[in-house]
């Protein structure tokens, strides 16, 4: 009997506060903001924002920054019943530096962190909420430990039996990794694994060891056989690969004088290609449908970087229609 798909999008991973530099105090000593934050849950509140029903498989600690980051989530419109409550792990941290060149630079505070205490067991608890969903959306740090790499596994398997579309964002992050080859090791899984994948020009590097955009998910898409890949090229802007199609789209980025961090800008992208997925199926997706998707997407994440944080501040549809057309696309 088929599966009722009650929600458009579930997404397993971390959630955790991220904290930005908000200025110096009298003394000349940094302030940090405490903002909500965590790649699955930022596409989730983009994707809320674009009128989808999305829920979310995680953890975090029960401490006070854990109970900020579920409150904050659900005011975003996010189903936060699958939301574990860890009472002898804290919350996930991480302290995010701009750097001169306009990149940033992590320190996380997750040795444990309670996002990586996540078990397989908990996560078949959640069961209704994976099958349920048309798209199953997770990234690679759910798997960087024993625990939560095995609660990822499950996911996807019950992902797949309910027939859900599987998207997957590598999102590497080098720090949280014992080694550069367990990080490649679980992205090669991952894409083993996905139906559509977001992938940034380093990660592409990371994986195929060229520069060469095309050239690079051409080689991962005839190796793990991914029907429709977005890959993300900062202020460049973004490419589309649909493979049944044989398509290659892209689209120049939109630079923002008023950027002020870039925290989020590719999770936002993420989003808005999602829900171009949901509106129109992989087999909907032609160049016109994916030029246009890539316009929204790079605008959304234009505009996300004027903004701090990400989870609570997404763009609306409204904004990023006004702001496309006062770019005049």
């Amino acid at each position: 009997m088929a599966i009722e798909k009650t929600l458009d999008v579930t997404a397993l991973g971390e959630l955790l506060v991220d904290f930005t530099q908000n200025g110096d105090s009298a003394q000349g000593n940094p302030l940090f903001e405490a903002n909500p934050g965590g790649a699955p849950c930022n596409v989730l509140s983009m994707l809320a924002r674009l009128g989808h029903k999305v829920s979310f498989v995680g953890k975090v600690g029960e401490d006070m920054f854990g109970r900020m980051l579920r409150d904050r989530a659900a005011e975003q419109g996010i189903d936060m019943s699958g939301l574990k409550m860890d009472k002898e792990v804290h919350t996930t941290l991480a302290f995010v530096q701009k750097l001169p060149n306009g990149d940033r630079d992590f320190s996380f505070y997750r040795k444990p962190g309670a996002d990586v205490c996540l078990t397989a067991a908990e996560v078949r608890e959640d069961r209704p909420l994976i099958e349920g969903a048309r798209l199953f959306h997770f990234g690679t740090l759910s798997m960087t430990d024993p625990a939560v790499a095995e609660a990822t596994k499950e996911a996807l398997r019950i992902a797949k039996e309910a027939g859900d579309l599987v998207t997957f964002d590598p999102n590497y992050r080098e720090p949280l990794w014992e080694s550069e080859a367990a990080a490649k090791e679980a992205i090669a899984f991952g894409m083993s694994q996905c139906d559509v994948m977001k992938i940034s020009d380093n990660e592409i590097e990371l994986m195929t060891g060229t520069t060469d955009i095309e050239k690079g998910v051409r080689q991962l898409q005839e190796t793990y056989k991914i029907p429709l890949i977005f890959a993300t090229l900062g202020k460049d802007g973004a490419m589309a690969f649909h493979r049944d199609k044989n398509l290659c789209v892209r689209k120049a980025g939109f630079v923002n004088e008023k950027t002020i961090e870039t925290t989020g800008a590719g999770d936002t992208f993420c989003a808005c290609a999602l829900h171009y997925v949901l509106t129109y199926g992989l087999d909907g997706l032609g160049e016109r449908e994916l030029t246009e998707l890539l316009t929204f997407a790079n605008a959304a994440a234009s505009l996300i970087t004027t903004r701090k944080g990400a989870l609570a501040v997404m763009p609306t549809k409204e904004e990023v229609e006004a702001f496309l057309k006062e770019r005049g696309e």
